[in-house]
């Protein structure tokens, strides 16, 4: 190992940990081209976004201006891969050793990209024009990163929530990480910091103290957000979906049950996402236990969320959550309840603990929604159709918002064509103009710095 920069980058080569598969030469001569599909920049991207886990940002362009000369080769040789990594930020090495767990994402990383440019997006493999052939892929997106476990019983809870919370809520997070853990609950969360990484903290804590070995802290991201939302260094297994839809419908095939805290659009779109999906006729009678939670302060926020799904989708879709404020030890017990229903269920139906093939998950949730002006400005946002519907544009909706707070390909939409247009029913655009202006005023927008609205909510 040398140093290009004894203050702040750092070059080394890396052998495999955490288990990658050997690469033929074509896999590794595409993760070197930069003119095959721009893999070689799609990587090196998201390999930056671990290197510098534990960043304060949320720009998902400041790594790469801070960094710009960072590079990662993929070599090939006699005895396996290595990584080559050049003027790599120096906070990931110590005494000139990479940090284990670091190095362990860093492979999860090749492994994730290359599987899914060569053997998904290429190999004809995938129908991915049908809703089958999407979750397929999912699957074995997810089989392929080995965090599909048979013979082991259901005991992952995925947590939902914000990046951009205030410091009790983050608290409030590890105290039910911890009861939780107490519970032999392993984590599930979007692998980034505030609400993905409490539960997790917590968690370790309770596991420790149970003795509880090979607990499970998996995270969760797409390419589009990991350079926003960098790995927390808890998360010892991670997924890299290829989009958006992908990674939300990887959360609820895995998961056993859901906890959701206080968050801004991104968590609004999560929620949407599987409220949609529960409100399908086919999914009806499914057990799938999903808790809002938060600290005292909090309580107006999930007020304000119940408010909103209640006039957009009806008094119905409230029978599908539970809300429960300033208790971690009743949210643990809720969810070890509805995990041993789920269990139950899996049973009685021949269903796999590991993936829920019985969820119904309509092609209005799986098909990539790309958020350009005109698709924003599109969406039917009416109620004129059924709610499950309603709840998918909703879903894109919010998904919008997200690409242009901290996408780098939605933040150049918003640079050059100005905010996105939501259009929809006068009633429906004043509820979501009034949550979106207390997200701003709570400031679960951006992390720090002044934030300036990427949408205009028409009536």
């Amino acid at each position: 190992m040398n140093r290009a920069d004894t203050l702040d980058t750092v070059n080394a080569r890396i052998s495999p940990r955490g288990g990658l598969d050997i690469l033929s030469r074509d896999e590794v001569a595409r993760l070197r081209d930069a003119s095959a599909g721009g893999l070689h920049d799609l990587l090196r991207r998201c390999a930056l976004a671990v290197l510098t886990s534990g960043s304060q940002s949320d720009d998902p362009r400041a790594a790469l201006e801070r960094y710009p000369d960072f590079d990662i080769q993929v070599l090939q040789q006699d005895r396996g891969i290595k990584l080559e990594l050049r003027n790599a930020p120096a906070v990931a090495f110590v005494d000139g050793e990479i940090i284990r767990g670091v190095a362990e994402q860093l492979f999860s990383v090749v492994r994730d990209i290359a599987y899914t440019a060569i053997e998904v997006k290429c190999s004809g493999k995938f129908d991915l024009e049908s809703s089958e052939g999407l979750t397929n892929a999912v699957f074995e997106i997810l089989r392929n990163a080995r965090v599909l476990r048979p013979n082991v019983e259901p005991n992952l809870i995925v947590c939902w929530g914000g990046h951009s919370i205030a410091r009790d809520e983050y608290d409030y997070t590890k105290l039910v990480g911890y009861e939780l853990g107490l519970r032999g609950l392993d984590i599930c969360t979007g692998c980034g910091p505030g609400a993905m990484k409490g539960p997790m903290k917590g968690a370790t804590i309770a596991h420790a103290k149970q003795r509880r070995f090979e607990n499970r802290y998996i995270g969760i991201t797409e390419p589009g957000i990991i350079a926003a939302e960098s790995p927390n260094p808890i998360v010892n297994q991670l997924v890299i979906m290829p989009d958006i839809e992908k990674r939300l419908e990887a959360f609820v095939r895995l998961g056993h049950g859901i906890i959701v805290f206080p968050g801004g659009v991104g968590t609004a779109e999560e929620i949407l996402y599987l409220l949609g999906i529960l409100l399908h006729p086919d999914n009806a009678g499914l057990p799938f236990p999903l808790v809002f939670t938060g600290p005292k302060s909090s309580a107006a926020y999930f007020e304000q969320i119940d408010e909103f799904l209640r006039l957009a989708l009806g008094e119905e879709v409230a029978k599908r959550y539970q809300i429960i404020v300033d208790d971690p030890a009743t949210v643990a017990r809720r969810m070890r309840a509805g995990v041993d229903k789920v269990r139950e269920h899996r049973l009685d139906n021949k269903d796999a603990f590991f993936f829920n093939w019985s969820l119904k998950v309509r092609e209005e949730f799986q098909r990539p929604f790309d958020p350009t002006h005109e698709a924003m400005a599109g969406l039917n946002l009416h109620r004129d159709q059924p709610a499950h519907l309603l709840a998918a544009d909703l879903r894109r909706a919010f998904s919008g918002i997200v690409a242009g707070n901290v996408k780098e390909e939605g933040m150049r939409r918003i640079e050059a064509g100005g905010p996105f247009e939501i259009h929809g029913a006068p009633e429906i655009m004043r509820a979501l103009d009034k949550l979106l202006r207390a997200f701003v005023e709570q400031r679960r927008m951006k992390i720090s710095g002044e934030y300036r609205p990427c949408y205009r909510v028409m009536a």
